[in-house]
C-alpha cells in the first residue's frame, strides 16, 4: 500500500505554479498528509567587475528575502482555507537543488510541482527545474502543466 504522508509543493509563485497548487493541496486533503510549500530564493553571486550603483548584493538579497517571505504569507494567507496541516519553507540557492534537498531532509513521500514547458532554445539553454528534480528525487514526482490558452 502506498503511504504518502508529506508532500512537497515547491513554488516560484507564478501562474504555472499556481495551477498546481490546487493539485497538492487536493492530494495533501485526501490522503492527510502534512503539505511543505517550499520557495527558492536564487541565490545572488557576486561576479567580479560587477557593478551596481548605489546597491550592495547583500542589500538586494535580504530585500529579495523580505519579498519572498510577503509573498509567502499572502500565498498561504489566500490559497490554504481551513487546512492547517502545512509549513511555509523560504530558503536561498538554486531551485533544484534546495528541492533535492528539502525532498531527502524532510523525508518527503511526493513532490507536485508545476512546469513551465520551455521548448526550444529556451530549453536547452535553462534547461528545466522539474526535469532535474524528476531526474534525481528521492520519491515520486507529480509534474502539472498549466493547460494552454
Amino acid at each position: 500500500m502506498i503511504n504518502i504522508k508529506k508532500v512537497l509543493f515547491p513554488t516560484d509563485f507564478s501562474e504555472n505554479s499556481n495551477y498546481a497548487f490546487d493539485y497538492a493541496l487536493d492530494l495533501a486533503q485526501k490522503l492527510g498528509a502534512r503539505l511543505y510549500i517550499l520557495h527558492v530564493i536564487h541565490e545572488l553571486i557576486d561576479t567580479t567587475g560587477f557593478y551596481i550603483p548605489n546597491i550592495s548584493l547583500d542589500e538586494l538579497q535580504k530585500d529579495l528575502e523580505k519579498g519572498a517571505e510577503k509573498m509567502m504569507e499572502k500565498f498561504c494567507k489566500d490559497r490554504m482555507g481551513d487546512f492547517k496541516e502545512y509549513e511555509c519553507i523560504n530558503i536561498i540557492g538554486l531551485p533544484h537543488i534546495e528541492i533535492l534537498s528539502v525532498a531527502k531532509e524532510k523525508g518527503i513521500d511526493m513532490i507536485v510541482m508545476g512546469t513551465h514547458g520551455r521548448t526550444g532554445i529556451d530549453r536547452v539553454l535553462f534547461g528545466s527545474t522539474a526535469e532535474k528534480v524528476v531526474k534525481k528525487a528521492p520519491c515520486p514526482v507529480l509534474t502539472v502543466r498549466h493547460p494552454q490558452k
